[in-house]
């Protein structure tokens, strides 16, 4: 997120730098205000004149209403002439339109005040951002009193400017990121599109803390694939109350696409075909020999594969299976994983 005045002018103040907390609707710079004080002098003293006119002239609308219809009933008395009562119209006419010139005088001044009143408001610099309603920062470290908090603290990730700098009305002054929660960028292929769901659980590793796996959740899968590699966007939204994770960061993230309950895992490796069916060399407990049972493939990761099937208990031959057939005498080693991916 990018901060820019909206008005042009000498950077008076700044009251943050890189790295610091900002609250939402906390003031972070001050534009030099000298020139706009004047304007709000200047159209509060126009406002001032337009009312007093506007008051002189509906006085003397007042008046010409009075003489006209004195003017009046002199006529009908026989005592003045037509030509004086059409003086005495003319000159009721005239101040009541300089009323309606004196009070549009007035709407305009009113306006001119309101425009200069805001443009000096903005040479307070805020920093303002449109925050989920329950979103919550458990830590929050005190402010300078400038602002009204309203949401979750950023954080000063770059300032372009010093004070005394002059800008103008679209000049960067500062750059916020929000780090709690943080989110991750990841790119996955097409053939995985379909398993992608909002609210999916993740995991992710980085270079920073070796070790270490940090939990996530899909927040948004992007429409559309890029065209050089026919991956998707997908976004992941992380908590980071401890602040440990940062922008930029490259992460090698982990989704659970699936999962089945109570599955049988063997290794990949134990995998072989007989007559164009997939399937293993189980060998029950305490036998020599082997038995075929064939197998449907399940969920597949890390050298590991779900199998389905009857007869899947005890070890399976992992080394050696394009030689076996079923019943032949295998030799076991100390360790032999079994079809529940035990050994």
């Amino acid at each position: 997120m990018i901060v820019a005045p909206r008005v042009a002018g000498n950077v008076e103040r700044l009251s943050v730098d890189i790295g610091d907390p900002v609250e939402n609707g906390q003031v972070i710079a001050w534009i030099d205000d000298d020139e706009l004080v004047q304007a709000v002098a200047q159209a509060e003293a126009d406002q001032a004149v337009g009312r007093a006119t506007l008051e002189e002239a509906e006085a003397s609308a007042n008046l010409a209403k009075r003489v006209l219809a004195r003017q009046a009933q002199l006529q009908q008395e026989g005592i003045a002439s037509s030509a004086e009562l059409e003086s005495a119209e003319a000159a009721n006419a005239a101040s009541r339109a300089m009323v309606a010139v004196a009070k549009a005088r007035v709407v305009r001044s009113e306006a001119s005040l309101a425009t200069a009143r805001v443009r000096l408001g903005q040479t307070r610099i805020v920093a303002e951002w449109e925050a989920p309603a329950a979103s919550i920062h458990k830590d929050r470290p005190a402010g300078d009193g400038s602002g009204t908090p309203t949401g979750p603290f950023r954080y000063i990730a770059e300032r372009f400017v010093d004070v005394g700098s002059i800008v103008n009305s679209s000049t960067p002054i500062l750059s916020l990121v929000a780090l709690d929660p943080i989110v991750a960028v990841i790119f996955v292929p097409e053939r995985d599109f379909s398993r992608l769901a909002v609210d999916q659980r993740a995991s992710f590793t980085t270079d920073a803390y070796p070790g270490q796996s940090f939990e996530g959740r899909v927040a948004r899968i992007a429409p559309v694939f890029r065209r050089s590699t026919r991956q998707v966007r997908v976004e992941l939204e992380v908590d980071n109350d401890d602040l440990r994770l940062r922008p930029g960061m490259f992460v090698r993230a982990t989704l659970e696409l699936d999962h089945a309950e109570g599955a049988t895992i063997v290794p990949v490796d134990a995998l072989t075909a007989r007559n164009g069916i997939e399937g293993v060399f189980v060998l029950p407990r305490g036998a020599k020999t082997v038995r075929w049972a064939p197998v449907q493939r399940g969920l597949q990761e890390d050298g590991r594969v779900q199998v389905s099937g009857d007869g899947l208990s005890g070890g399976v031959v992992v080394l050696g299976q394009e030689l076996c057939d079923d019943g032949s005498e295998v030799s076991v080693f100390s360790a032999v994983p079994n079809a529940n991916g035990g050994r």
